[in-house]
């Protein structure tokens, strides 16, 4: 894998695995993502991640469970690869994973937290 050598290149590769991972896992890709490293944080917010059941099941309450569920579940299954390519992209120890959906407007975000700021280490060009 490539090193990154400023910060929008990093959040570039890091955009990208996520992409990667909702295809392998959830089937699709969203229609838009953004990763923004903030000090020891990496946040990234997915648009557009629902596919038309998943909409259709979001309708009721019920089904509002039903789907989180099942994306918490995909998500608990591919942690570890997840934590593994924030790890080898940043160079960093993830040490967390948090993530959570909207199914009203098929908004997801991931927060990974790192045991060290990377900001820090980018130069301010």
């Amino acid at each position: 894998m490539k090193v990154a050598k400023t910060k929008g290149e990093m959040e570039s590769l890091v955009k990208n695995a996520i992409i990667k991972f909702e295809q392998e896992f959830m089937g699709r890709g969203p229609d838009e993502v953004k990763a923004f490293i903030v000090r020891d944080l990496i946040v990234i917010r997915l648009k557009g991640v629902l596919t038309p059941a998943e909409r259709q099941l979001a309708k009721t309450a019920e089904g509002i469970e039903m789907v989180k569920g099942l994306r918490q579940n995909l998500i608990a299954q591919g942690r570890d690869k997840l934590m593994e390519q924030m790890n080898t992209i940043t160079g960093a120890n993830a040490t967390a994973l948090f993530t959570d959906i909207d199914t009203q407007i098929g908004e997801r975000v991931f927060v990974f937290t790192l045991d060290r700021d990377l900001e820090a280490g980018f130069s301010k060009a």
